[in-house]
């Protein structure tokens, strides 16, 4: 098990507040986390500036995103299990914040949950899905992938 840390990066700053930390959290967790754009705990969003692999531990550095908000409304994932990594696949629109939701996925396996977070492109039916940014939302307890459609 390892340590991640998400810190506060300051343009400018020679000290970086800790924000979070995460002791005994796997790798397989880590890698999720990396691979996310944005962060979303205790109703505010954080953008990832970069990742960081110290001696001790892993880190993501993130600054508050001031063009971005929580939406309380869409609620957590319903009828998954608890053990499985759920990932909503939202279509971007530019100029609204109410992204629909197109589809739920359910991952029993954290490396099938990776590969569809990293994914430039998802197929779902007969659409193709270009993503433009992705996330973990903590107080939701779900990753989102937002994406627009590729025609």
């Amino acid at each position: 098990m390892s340590r991640l840390e998400y810190r506060l990066y300051a343009e400018g700053s020679e000290t970086y507040p800790l924000l979070y930390y995460y002791d005994r959290i796997g790798k397989d967790e880590v890698l999720l986390r990396f691979a996310c754009d944005y962060f979303i705990k205790d109703g505010r969003v954080y953008e990832k500036t970069s990742c960081a692999v110290e001696a001790s531990c892993y880190v993501i550095y993130v600054q508050e995103a001031e063009d971005e908000r929580v939406m309380p409304l869409w609620g957590t994932p319903k009828g998954f299990s608890r053990r499985a990594i759920t990932m909503e696949l939202r279509e971007y629109q530019e100029g609204t914040a109410d992204y629909p939701l197109i589809r739920t996925f359910s991952f029993p396996d954290p490396q099938e949950a990776l590969l569809h977070l990293q994914a430039n492109y998802l197929m779902v039916g007969d659409t193709e899905w270009c993503r433009t940014s992705a996330e973990i939302d903590e107080d939701r307890e779900t990753y989102v992938f937002y994406a627009v459609p590729n025609h």
